[in-house]
């Protein structure tokens, strides 16, 4: 391996994608156990390398340290020089992008940092340099743990670095935002799914939220410049962090399509997918395809609660993989667990069409129109991130919305 990435636990990692758009097609992706992480770098067949989870502080005798890296104490980069391994830290600068990106200041703020490993470590690092008034590290067995929250209740600004609401174990949360009511900024250092539930709970309140995608972007823009020396200056830095990021999420994301029954939201979709190559999945045709019945005859024989909870099964199975146009049922947003699972890895669009354009027949309407979308649309526009005006030009349509997501 000339360049990759190091890690116990790598198979939904997105380094090899960033460094890919970097330039560097070489990089690759190394699980290593803990017990073979000596033997690995005292080998030393690598030009340079990322280490993650938990190798950041196990690689730091291995290495000469730069003042980054010795100040933070913890190593994320490893650049392989005649031999010799020299240990860096670029997380510093990814998390200070992340920060930096969503409007986010420490200073003069209290924070409060959840974990205490090496990325903890890069995160009270920096909100100390940018002047912080106080930061609390709050782990499972340290002075302050999940057991005296309350200490933190004046916070106002929360820091997740542990890997609770990592996919696959996506529906939790390290903890209730309610328990910190004067919060002005939540970051999530994790970047898969793109929205965890502590930012989608953040989002719900109204409160500024970041997530780790930006922060692995930087970082490896960084990394990048210390493998190849001269690539990229200074200036470059903000534009190619947001073109890789750009293309990440692309990559990683679901264009979900929510609207009222009848308003085309299979039709576009399936269009759109093959347009885009990406793969198609309509919700209601997979409940269809399970049971046999169509939605219509689920909710006449057996009622909506029971018709809900298979939508809400489907809607978490189809959500947790990523790259896809999705189309849901019109009332999937009227649960909260599924409109958490939409926004996760979605980009939201809601296809508003007039109410007499709408195709009903056979259609599972048991309210009047107008009725059903006063109840619906404040879901629907709080859910969305782009209102697309649909009509009965399909190419018209189409066109819309990929100026929407250009």
């Amino acid at each position: 391996m000339k360049y990759g990435l190091i890690g116990e636990k790598l198979s939904h990692s997105y380094s090899k994608e960033l460094h890919g758009f970097l330039g560097n097609e070489a990089y690759e992706l190394l699980e290593l156990p803990p017990h073979a992480v000596g033997d690995f770098l005292r080998r030393a067949d690598f030009l340079g390398i990322n280490v993650t989870i938990p190798y950041k502080e196990t690689v730091m005798p291995f290495c000469t340290l730069d003042e980054s890296a010795k100040k933070i104490g913890s190593v994320n980069t490893i650049v392989n020089r005649g031999g010799t391994l020299h240990g860096y830290n670029t997380d510093y600068f990814g998390f200070s992008c992340m920060a930096r990106r969503e409007g986010i200041s420490f200073a003069g703020r209290r924070v409060v940092i959840l974990g205490s490993g090496g990325t903890s470590k890069t995160a009270t690092c920096v909100a100390r340099d940018q002047g912080a008034a106080a930061v609390a590290i709050v782990s499972r067995s340290g002075e302050n743990n999940y057991e005296n929250l309350e200490r933190h209740a004046q916070a106002d600004v929360l820091v997740n670095t542990t890997p609770v609401g990592m996919f696959p174990n996506t529906e939790k949360s390290p903890v209730a935002l309610s328990g910190f009511p004067r919060l002005r900024a939540v970051m999530d250092v994790i970047y898969n799914p793109l929205r965890t539930k502590l930012l989608l709970d953040a989002r719900a309140r109204g409160i500024p939220a970041a997530n780790g995608l930006s922060m692995l972007a930087a970082q490896a823009f960084c990394a990048h410049r210390l493998f190849f020396a001269g690539e990229y200056g200074d200036a470059d830095g903000d534009a190619v962090i947001e073109e890789i990021l750009r293309k990440t999420r692309q990559l990683h994301s679901n264009i979900v399509l929510i609207g009222m029954p009848g308003c085309g939201k299979t039709t576009i979709g399936a269009a759109l997918a093959e347009q885009l190559g990406l793969p198609f999945v309509d919700t209601d045709a997979v409940i269809e395809t399970r049971t046999g019945r169509t939605g219509s005859d689920i909710l006449r024989e057996e009622g909506e609660p029971y018709f809900r909870a298979l939508e809400r099964d489907v809607v978490a199975e189809v959500c947790a993989k990523t790259g896809q146009v999705i189309a849901t049922g019109g009332g999937s947003v009227l649960l909260r667990e599924n409109r958490d699972a939409l926004a996760q890895n979605g980009v939201v669009l809601f296809l508003e069409r007039p109410l007499g354009q709408l195709a009903t027949a056979g259609r599972p309407l048991s309210v009047d129109l107008k009725v059903l979308y006063g109840r619906r649309l404040p879901l629907y526009e709080g859910l969305c991130g782009y209102k697309i005006q649909i009509g009965a030009d399909l190419h018209a349509n189409l066109r819309k919305i990929r100026e929407a997501l250009s």
